[in-house]
């Protein structure tokens, strides 16, 4: 009986589209996603979903949360540890009714029981999940592939998305004050840096990949430690798409016994008794470098959550600044410059409610004794 409801308000809602089309040709107009596809979409969106990793993140930037019907299930789970900024900022997102599960796993027959419809579906990693030329067809609603990028060698990738999201939501000028704000921060930062007067070697470990992981967890081409020119020893030179994660030997972290050492807090959901702070407590190679020997840890804002937080990127850079460069930073207050980040990210300063969910150990020397 289910199954056969749903046929049919598929069938009248594709039915609308095609006896409507004349009625409200002059009511919309083309657009290219991501993927190169042409789409026709409502003049004006009023109400949209947003399907996959990041995406939401990506609407909150943009200011255009109110448009939102309805989220995936990520947004109804209650966390002990909670490290996206954009959620944090709007709750709300968990009141919403639920239209499919996390990483984009979509579910057509409940997206078209939402009320309001939403007028058009934004989707991030299109490769996983359910399929968008799939999920158009079920639905008959424009699916628009939207590719996340990164604030490395993908930037521009994730500015062309800003881009298309404001000319689709009409908040241009809002997307150009997002491009404007990244390429101003970092400028900042390599500006800084750009001729750095002791630096040392560095290497970040337990960084988060589809889940926690150990001290070991990297990645090369940490975008923080690039922007501020650091010495990151897990860094062989070439940063790219290959190199996005690795998995470093404890051995030769060992013999590179690099100068200070950053921790990446999301590996504290792995428990008090494994995870990346419990190997630097306990484990005896680690106990024999000199940055742990030296005090020389300290904590980060978690990187990788429901895919990259590019504010957090922003403030862990600031942090690092400060603890490689003090003197380039001596004006810096990392947690205050958070905040700005934030502020003008997702609408709150949020860096006290996020850095207490992971135990008020970000931007600090982290105890191992």
């Amino acid at each position: 009986m289910a199954r056969s409801l749903f046929r049919l308000t598929v069938c009248l809602t594709l039915i609308f589209g095609i006896f409507g089309a004349a009625a409200v040709h002059a009511g919309t107009r083309q657009i290219t996603d991501s993927a190169g596809r042409p789409l026709t979409i409502p003049e004006n969106i009023k109400h949209i979903i947003c399907s996959g990793p990041g995406c939401l993140r990506l609407i909150t930037y943009l200011g255009a949360q109110d448009l939102v019907v309805g989220v995936d299930d990520m947004e109804k789970r209650r966390w002990d540890f909670d490290a996206r900024p954009y959620f944090l900022a709007n709750p709300q997102f968990r009141d919403l009714p639920v239209f499919g599960e996390f990483r984009g796993r979509d579910n057509p027959e409940k997206i078209i029981s939402l009320s309001p419809l939403p007028q058009v579906i934004f989707k991030t990693y299109s490769g996983s999940g359910t399929d968008p030329v799939k999920l158009q067809k079920k639905t008959g609603i424009p699916v628009i592939i939207l590719e996340y990028g990164d604030l490395g060698k993908s930037i521009g990738q994730y500015f062309h998305t800003l881009t298309l999201l404001g000319k689709v939501l009409d908040r241009r000028e809002r997307a150009e004050q997002v491009i404007s704000f990244f390429k101003e921060e970092i400028r900042q930062l390599k500006d800084r840096t750009r001729d750095p007067a002791g630096g040392k070697t560095c290497f970040v470990g337990g960084i988060a990949f589809r889940g926690p992981h150990g001290f070991q967890s990297t990645e090369p081409g940490y975008p923080p430690f690039l922007f501020v020119g650091a010495q990151n020893i897990a860094c062989p030179g070439d940063t790219g798409p290959a190199l996005r994660h690795s998995i470093f030997s404890k051995e030769k972290l060992l013999v590179a016994d690099p100068e200070v050492l950053f921790l990446d807090l999301s590996t504290l959901q792995m428990g008090r008794d494994q995870g990346g702070l419990f190997e630097l407590r306990t484990d005896p190679v680690y106990r024999e470098m000199t940055a742990v020997k030296k005090g020389q840890v300290f904590g980060l804002l978690p990187y990788n959550w429901y895919t990259q937080n590019h504010g957090s990127v922003l403030a862990n850079a600031w942090y690092i600044g400060k603890v490689l460069y003090p003197e380039q930073f001596a004006d810096i207050d990392p947690e205050t410059k958070a905040d700005e980040i934030y502020e003008f990210l997702v609408s709150k300063p949020v860096f006290g409610q996020l850095n207490a969910s992971f135990q008020n150990m970000a931007f600090q020397p982290v105890e191992l004794n």
